[in-house]
Parts: structure tokens; C-alpha cells; sequence
């Protein structure tokens, strides 16, 4: 038995920590991934809080892992483990049978996962780690308390330490389709294969005090402003195959509501997009951005900021050429706010967070 405890354990705690590093790598898509689940829950008075919970996470997440593998605490530790899978087995259950989030993000954005896969995953570890709990007599720690404390207090460090650093530099690496390599115009096509989700619709109207149903191929000739338009609801008839485009909604328009999206991607040459989701730390990098608009502008490498608040950019940066893009687009191209990327054409050169701006200067030669 001892020797299947040993096994399991370390199985059990592998799965964990690399589960938390990889996530660890990007707190901030964990963050958003909890807000989905928020606003799934109509929770989203949690929001504010996401990140520091997706950071506390992780870290917990590595301990868990790390604890049961040298035999630290091993009762405690065995049945924070179950609390843990049975959480992780409820969200993964809630995404496979609800169909509200398209997938759990259990190993971040790195390995993505299908609904199926994450559950069946929880449920093998589910059973696994209910194997420890009522074993846990079984495993024999590794080390003295002592050394094994020093261990934890080290890796918790080094966890919050590398949470913190990538919050501030970019993750060590990106798994996003905005990453370093990619073509963004390759990355905004169909694969040939793909298969969409063929629905059919059912419109509501409202007409002489009266509520009517309409199928889209059953929409009467006569509608008119007589009747009014209350909902359109639609259902699923056959399921894709899945297959999408990497990037499915970036888009950028100009000041006068123009999208040049392909136009700027099919440029030739070196360009620069910097993306500033809003301002509310414009005191930290407008200087530096100040030097780099110049030096860029002296080589011709243009420089565009691309925004979501398009009134404040107007007002701080009036002789930059300024893009519009979504919110929630630039999150995903751009962890850090603001970041610079450096485009060749529609393919990303470089990405590099403001507080290493500094290093863009190489770049502009």
C-alpha cells in the first residue's frame, strides 16, 4: 500500500504544481477567467478582487502540490487537497454542463483543455486524492519539519515573487495568439475545416396588446412598426466541430469610426502599436512614451496608440495617431497596461511592458 500511496502522491502534487506554475505564469488570465465565472453567477461585485484571489490561488495551489509530495502536514494537507478538486471538480462540472463558459482555464491558456477532458481530469485526481486522504498514514515525510518549513516559506516567495514579476514584465511565456511570431492576419482566418454551430431562431413581437412568436423563415410580410420587438432567442440545431479563428474580434478603427484593422496589418515595414487600455497610471510611462513617439518618429516608424478610452487619449496625446480597440480585446494582446508591440507587417516582432521601455530604443534603429 505504501508504495501505491507514493506513487499516488506524487502523481497528485506533480499535477498540482504544474497546474499553479503554468498558471502562475499569467495571474491576470486567471483573474479574468474567475470574472467569467462572476458575471456567469451575476457575482460581479467580486471583480475588484479577482486578481488578488487568482494570485492567492495559485500560490495555494503549489503548496498543496508541493506539501503532499515531501510528506509535510500530510493530514492536512491530504484533505486541502480534496477541498480543492471538489471546487475544481464543481467548476469544471458547471462549465461541461451549463455551456456558459467555454472552458474552465484549469491549465491557463497554455494547454487548453475541452469541457470533457477537465472533468474527467478532476474526477481521476477527485478519486486519487480521496485515496490519500485515507491513507495519509502511509506517507512518510521527506525531510525534517524544520528543513521542510524552510522549503515551503522558499517556495511561497519564489511563487508571489514570479506572480509579481510577470504582473509588471509580461509573462515568461505567451500562449495568446497576440505572441511573439504569430501573424495576426493568419491568426484572423477561419481554418478551412471549421465547421460553425448552425442555430435557428425564434423572434418575439409584441402586436396589439398581443405577444407573438415568429421562426426566421416565418417572419410575415407585413412587419411594419405596428409591431413591436421584444426578444430573439436562438437554439442550438446541429454542434460545430469547434473550429474557429485564433482571433476572432480584434479590431481597430480610427478617431472617425473607421476600421483599418487589414489596412494597418497589411503595412509594410516596422510599426509600433501601443497598447493603452486606459490611463489611470498615464504619470508612470507618458514621459517615456513622449521620448520613444520622438525617436521612433525620426526613423519614420510609425506609432499608434490603440485604446479603449479614446476621449482621454485625445485630450493627453493629441499629436499621436490614435486607434480605438475593445477593452476586453487588449487584455488579451496586451497583459500589461500599457505594452508595446512591435509589428513587422502583420506579424509581432516584439512585445515589451512600459516598465521595460527602455529596451524598445534597440528596436528603433
Amino acid at each position: 500500500m505504501k508504495y501505491l500511496v507514493l506513487i499516488i502522491r506524487w502523481l497528485v502534487g506533480l499535477l498540482f504544481i504544474f497546474s499553479g506554475l503554468v498558471k502562475a505564469n499569467d495571474p491576470l488570465g486567471l483573474s479574468y477567467k474567475m470574472q467569467e465565472f462572476f458575471e456567469a453567477w451575476h457575482w460581479s461585485f467580486f471583480d475588484s478582487f479577482s486578481l488578488y484571489m487568482a494570485f492567492a490561488m495559485n500560490i495555494l495551489e503549489i503548496l498543496a502540490g508541493a506539501a503532499i509530495i515531501i510528506g509535510w502536514q500530510a493530514k492536512f494537507f491530504s484533505r486541502l487537497l480534496l477541498l480543492l478538486i471538489i471546487f475544481f471538480t464543481f467548476l469544471t462540472s458547471y462549465v461541461l454542463f451549463s455551456g456558459k463558459i467555454k472552458a474552465c482555464g484549469c491549465f491557463g491558456d497554455c494547454i487548453p483543455l475541452t469541457p470533457i477532458q477537465t472533468f474527467a481530469k478532476d474526477a481521476i485526481l477527485l478519486l486519487l486524492i480521496v485515496v490519500l486522504v485515507f491513507t495519509n498514514k502511509y506517507i512518510r515525510p521527506l525531510f525534517s519539519s524544520s528543513v521542510a518549513l524552510s522549503i515551503i516559506i522558499i517556495l511561497i516567495s519564489s511563487i508571489a515573487l514570479m506572480q509579481w514579476y510577470v504582473l509588471r514584465h509580461l509573462p515568461f511565456i505567451d500562449c495568446l495568439p497576440y505572441k511573439v511570431g504569430n501573424n495576426l492576419i493568419d491568426a484572423m482566418k477561419i481554418p478551412a475545416n471549421a465547421v460553425p454551430d448552425n442555430y435557428s431562431y425564434i423572434f418575439e413581437y409584441e402586436k396589439d396588446g398581443k405577444k407573438i412568436s415568429f421562426a426566421e423563415d416565418e417572419l410575415p410580410d407585413d412587419l411594419d412598426s405596428s409591431y413591436v420587438f421584444i426578444d430573439r432567442k436562438a437554439k442550438l440545431v446541429k454542434k460545430g466541430n469547434g473550429l474557429t479563428a485564433a482571433i476572432t474580434d480584434f479590431s481597430l478603427q480610427t478617431v472617425s469610426g473607421i476600421d483599418t484593422t487589414q489596412a494597418l496589418l497589411q503595412t509594410p515595414g516596422k510599426y509600433i502599436l501601443f497598447f493603452a487600455r486606459n490611463f489611470n497610471n498615464v504619470d508612470r510611462w507618458q514621459s517615456m512614451f513622449n521620448k520613444i513617439h520622438e525617436v521612433a518618429s525620426q526613423h519614420h516608424i510609425p506609432v499608434f496608440m490603440v485604446t479603449a478610452d479614446m476621449a482621454s487619449a485625445e485630450h493627453l496625446f493629441p499629436s499621436v495617431s490614435l486607434l480605438q480597440c475593445d477593452a476586453t480585446v487588449m487584455k488579451t494582446a496586451a497583459r500589461v497596461n500599457p505594452t508595446y508591440i512591435i509589428m513587422q507587417g502583420p506579424t509581432v516582432m516584439h512585445k515589451i511592458s512600459f516598465v521595460d521601455a527602455s529596451n524598445l530604443f534597440s528596436f528603433l534603429q
